[in-house]
């Protein structure tokens, strides 16, 4: 019964409305409009907002000057001030350290020091060993330094008497500082295997490389080529051996024939292979570009006195024109 008189009610109201108004209602946009003119009126006022802010900021914008050279250059010394001392790999080949500038501290940053497994040693090195620890001899850097020395006066000795100098490297890495200090001290260079029997069977070996001849000044003389078609191949007047565990035959050879040797000999080497040793560590790179640059600017010190010693006494080397039968010598004296 109560059911009945709601759907009486409900249906009394739905005819007192017209059926058209209900629809133009529901299609109607009020609600749309509303929202379009809210839109339009929060545009205006950020319009509005942006115009008063360019208005306040409308003073021109001072522009930065770029920093001139000279302020760049004392910023980038400020900040390579604060990095401190650091290692740099090509300045002990391109710039190596002469022989008074060698320090304790300059060995034992190139990693001198270490030694071997004390199982590997050999007893001949007892006098060169500073101590073990972890398993690993310590090699006393004075002595390295001393021998170092000696070496450095060998090479500039030799140098200063036109001596030949041979730089032996055959590991790898060797090759660069070998070559360079065989420039500076202006003799021969090998960073390849050593062929057995080039000093003690040279003539069969070395017989077809060419030869010439300098004079005191190293510049090169011509008329000399009879001369030496029979002449035997050249021998070094000293040996620089910075791996001698590989060359043992080159350095037996130079034993042979008189020839004095240098040699890198870690606590694994055998000292009386070579004339002259220096107790260091010969795996280190480091170790090897330090040790090869100061024996080859000793042998360019040698080289400078040398040159210093012709340009002050004058030199006489040319022999007689043989053709002519002229005996009197063709002198040159240096300006």
């Amino acid at each position: 019964m109560i059911l009945r008189q709601l759907v009486i009610r409900q249906g009394q109201r739905a005819l007192i409305f017209p059926a058209s108004q209900r629809w133009i209602r529901s299609l109607n946009t009020e609600i749309g409009k509303t929202d379009v003119t809210q839109k339009n009126k929060t545009h205006e006022v950020d319009l509005d907002c942006i115009g008063s802010q360019t208005d306040a900021s409308a003073t021109p914008i001072e522009k930065t000057e770029e920093p001139s050279v000279a302020s760049a250059y004392k910023t980038w010394l400020n900040q390579r001030s604060t990095l401190g001392p650091h290692y740099e790999p090509h300045a002990l080949v391109n710039r190596p350290p002469s022989p008074k500038d060698v320090t304790l501290e300059l060995l034992m940053a190139s990693q001198a020091h270490l030694g071997h497994a004390t199982s590997l040693w050999k007893p001949q090195n007892q006098r060169y060993i500073f101590g073990i620890h972890q398993g690993i001899h310590i090699i006393s850097l004075d002595i390295t330094a001393a021998h170092l020395r000696r070496a450095a006066k060998v090479v500039e000795g030799v140098c200063e008497r036109g001596g030949l100098v041979l730089f032996v490297g055959t590991r790898e890495g060797q090759d660069r500082c070998v070559v360079n200090a065989a420039k500076l001290a202006g003799g021969c260079h090998l960073f390849e295997r050593w062929i057995p029997g080039s000093i003690t069977n040279g003539q069969q070996i070395l017989g077809k490389c060419k030869m010439k001849v300098v004079d005191d000044l190293d510049n090169e003389l011509e008329g000399y080529e009879e001369q030496l078609i029979d002449r035997p191949t050249l021998k070094p007047d000293l040996v620089i051996c910075m791996n001698p565990l590989e060359n043992y035959v080159l350095l037996h050879e130079c034993g042979l024939n008189g020839i004095p040797t240098i040699g890198v000999i870690d606590t694994d080497a055998d000292p009386t292979w070579v004339t002259y040793p220096i107790p260091a560590n010969d795996d280190s790179l480091r170790c090897v570009n330090l040790i090869a640059g100061v024996l080859g600017k000793a042998g360019e010190e040698g080289q400078r006195r040398r040159r210093a010693m012709v340009l002050a006494r004058g030199y006489t080397n040319q022999p007689s024109d043989e053709k002519t039968g002229d005996t009197s010598h063709r002198s040159a004296i240096a300006s």
